[in-house]
């Protein structure tokens, strides 16, 4: 009966959330079936899983809400070749998003119980194509660089150069950027080694903590 209750809410989050909301492509609605929310948020929030919201997830940071995670996800516009380097590993959740639908993601987070915590899941969901790092995701992943995509889980004044350096061409980034309270999700685009800008919703995230994003 749970798990039926379950698979009741996780569809109607998938239909008013986000089809209702224009996300039509089917391989990001397949990956939020795939990777079920509630298994990304604390037993205590388990309830709240599938609410239109973005909840706590200890650590100080949040689980994103739903329509966000699969706009961001929507904007990169990803193929099933492409390699993702992801900011902000936090709950995992947007990750495993990312991992059902491209070939390999490397995702790098700044607190190691998240990034532990993260990786459990994963792997009880039987993700094989997802790297991890612990450090300052404002400085990227240049190990593995470049990258076709790049998405930041967590708000920047400006979007960071390291970051801008390691997309690779005809690659696209995701990131909100703006003011500390308010953001707009900003899609940058690599063509003919030039970088064009778009500025897409009104958004609010918690900082990126780094050398290249906020202080503190």
């Amino acid at each position: 009966m749970i798990e039926e209750a379950r698979n009741s809410r996780l569809e109607r989050m998938i239909s008013e959330q986000l089809a209702d909301r224009g996300i039509t492509d089917e391989r990001i609605l397949n990956a939020f079936r795939s990777n079920p929310r509630h298994l990304f948020v604390p037993d205590s929030r388990s309830h709240e899983a599938y609410s239109d919201r973005p909840l706590p997830i200890g650590e100080g940071q949040t689980i994103s809400q739903p329509y966000i995670v699969a706009l961001m996800t929507e904007l990169l516009n990803l193929e099933a070749s492409d390699t993702v380097l992801e900011i902000g590993t936090g709950s995992g959740f947007q990750t495993a998003i990312l991992g059902s639908i491209a070939d390999k993601v490397f995702t790098v987070e700044r607190k190691e119980t998240l990034m532990e915590r993260a990786k459990k899941v994963h792997k009880e969901l039987g993700f094989d194509n997802i790297q991890y790092e612990k450090g300052d995701g404002t400085k990227g992943w240049e190990e593995f660089a470049p990258y076709d995509k790049i998405l930041a889980t967590g708000s920047v004044p400006n979007i960071p150069d390291s970051l801008l350096d390691q997309l690779g061409q005809g690659g696209r980034l995701v990131a909100p950027a703006g003011e500390r309270r308010q953001q707009r999700l900003t899609l940058i685009i690599r063509n003919n080694g030039e970088l064009t800008k778009h500025k897409e919703a009104y958004c609010s995230f918690l900082p990126l903590i780094g050398e290249e994003g906020w202080n503190g």
